[in-house]
């Protein structure tokens, strides 16, 4: 992009829009006025009020704009590029190390949410705990939707924890505490008094490379691959969750759309009781919950 004296905004944004498309980019409106919007510190909404009014916009911004969308281009995360994820009403530092959260895992949250809050109904102060928590997504969503709960993460990424630490710190409020180790090993001290127990576990097969380059270049592999068949940590999260949860508490489990059937079985089979399949809300099977 050659810097002329000025630009609209307009103008700009549908520059934008077209190269992103050429790109391969799913979502080049959003994208382009997300990125917009992180030079100029500027909501999403107020970026197209502003291209709606006319505004243009000076060189060293357009200079900073086309340095982020050349990285955009090569289809580098938009969240890596503005170091912010938002997820329901947690806005997260995110970066190169970290498995940055999607919208389908929002429904997942939804799940523990409904549950910790039905408990939280019953008992005074529920526990939760959240298995492999990477950004802490899961884990601050149900502290901060669920604020008489007590909740509890691990992560075993030394690369994403900083990420994680940097989330917990901006959210000590809710008193949500963070560990950083193995999830089969962690929060003995917690066995048989937790209500709710989420995990996002890595669940792709080893040889299923994802498509995207967003995912596959970009996305950490420890975050990702769950062994030969996907199901190498799930196993794990259904043994920690066993000894974790009291009698009835409730257990949710993100998978991929095509795994629902096959984490339902692994629960039954360690006794579990009503594996039940949830979709997100494109209508894909996204979690298996079941009860102790």
């Amino acid at each position: 992009m050659t810097e002329p004296r000025s630009v609209s905004l307009d103008t700009l944004l549908a520059q934008l829009v077209e190269r992103f498309a050429t790109a391969g980019i799913e979502s080049p409106v959003a994208d382009a006025e997300l990125l917009v919007g992180h030079i100029l510190e500027l909501t999403r909404g107020q970026v197209q009020a502003q291209a709606m009014v006319g505004a243009s916009l000076s060189g060293d911004q357009l200079g900073a704009i086309e340095a982020l969308a050349r990285r955009r281009e090569n289809r580098e995360p938009l969240q890596h590029i503005t170091g912010i994820a938002y997820f329901r009403q947690l806005e997260l530092s995110v970066g190169r190390g970290v498995f940055v959260p999607r919208p389908e895992t929002e429904s997942v949250a939804e799940l523990a949410i409904a549950a910790l809050s039905a408990a939280a109904n019953q008992t005074l102060q529920p526990i939760a705990v959240d298995l492999g928590t990477g950004s802490g997504a899961i884990a601050l969503a149900m502290a901060v939707e669920v604020p008489s709960a007590q909740v509890f993460a691990v992560e075993k990424s030394t690369e994403a924890f900083p990420f994680t630490r940097a989330n917990f710190e901006k959210y000590e409020h809710t008193g949500a505490r963070l560990v950083l180790g193995d999830l089969a090993n962690e929060f003995h001290e917690l066995d048989g008094r937790v209500s709710v127990v989420a995990s996002n576990p890595p669940y792709i097969p080893t040889d299923a490379i994802p498509r995207d380059p967003e995912v596959r270049d970009f996305d950490p592999a420890l975050a990702l691959y769950g062994g030969t068949d996907g199901m190498d940590v799930i196993h794990h999260v259904s043994k920690t969750a066993k000894r974790l949860l009291v009698a009835g508490g409730f257990l949710v489990i993100e998978h991929a759309d095509n795994q629902g059937e096959q984490v339902r079985q692994l629960l039954l089979a360690d006794g579990w009781r009503e594996a039940r399949i949830h979709q997100d809300l494109t209508g894909r099977d996204r979690a298996v919950s079941a009860i102790k």
